[in-house]
């Protein structure tokens, strides 16, 4: 069940962000930055969700609210999770929610190394829209990406 984080829940979040982005931290020889952020300023602000299977806190979204788009900062599954279709599912819920609030298009930002999580958007209906330097980590190259509320690639 998705529902809003509490503040109860930041330890879970923070736990499963540093987790599910571990791999990527060595890839890049540094966190990505959804394990820097400070998670208490969006859960107050209801951009987080997570995925409650009642014993376990196993997956989360993050995301902010525009007025023509929804962007994606983080999807995390912790790893116990991982490769059972939660990223999936996890991507419908935010396609859920743009439909909610009224707006066309879900974006997303992504590190152009992530090439596994690349090919789960794409999958998923995303497009490539742009790359351009990571502002917070020289060096570092963030994809952009973006696709119609609703429409999949399958369509």
């Amino acid at each position: 069940m998705m529902r809003p984080a509490t503040m109860n829940d930041l330890p879970a979040v923070q736990d499963i962000t540093v987790a599910a982005y571990a791999p990527y931290t060595v890839l890049l020889g540094g966190p990505p930055l959804p394990v820097t952020e400070d998670y208490g300023p969006r859960i107050a602000r209801e951009e987080v969700w997570i995925r409650d299977d009642g014993d376990a806190v196993s997956a989360l979204a993050v995301f902010e609210r525009h007025t023509d788009h929804l962007l994606i900062f983080s999807i995390a599954v912790a790893p116990a999770f991982q490769r059972q279709g939660i990223g999936t599912e996890l991507l419908r819920f935010l396609d859920a929610q743009a439909v909610e609030r009224g707006v066309t298009e879900v974006r997303l930002y992504t590190n152009a190394r992530m090439e596994r999580n690349i090919a789960l958007y794409r999958a998923y209906g995303f497009q490539e829209t742009g790359r351009r330097p990571n502002p917070y980590r020289p060096g570092w190259t963030l994809v952009d990406m973006a696709k119609p509320v609703g429409q999949m690639a399958s369509e």
